[in-house]
């Protein structure tokens, strides 16, 4: 099971002032690429998982995007640990 969900919004300072969708969409395949399960919000993109492998996820995104010519990156991450286990579901289930 799940020991964290880790929600990022990724904010990269585009070359000459390029659209940044672009970019959040590749940050958003890092995830995809990832196999971790993770939704998909208006200002964010959270992720289910082991907390180390979605620390690591969110090191490569940080890394793409200077890969892809960013000069620096802002990420904002709330994370929440819960060693016996957590899941998305079980903090929405009662909105759905």
């Amino acid at each position: 099971m799940a020991n964290s969900l880790v929600s990022i919004q990724i904010i990269p300072k585009t070359k000459n002032g390029e659209e940044v969708i672009p970019y959040v969409d590749e940050a958003i395949k890092v995830i995809d690429e990832s196999g971790v399960r993770y939704e998909v919000h208006s200002l964010e993109t959270t992720m289910e998982g082991d907390f180390t492998k979605l620390m690591a996820i969110v090191k490569k995104m940080n890394d793409r995007m200077v890969e892809m010519g960013s000069k620096n990156v802002i990420s904002q991450v709330k994370i929440l640990y819960q060693p016996d286990g957590i899941s998305m579901d079980q903090l929405t289930e009662k909105y759905r």
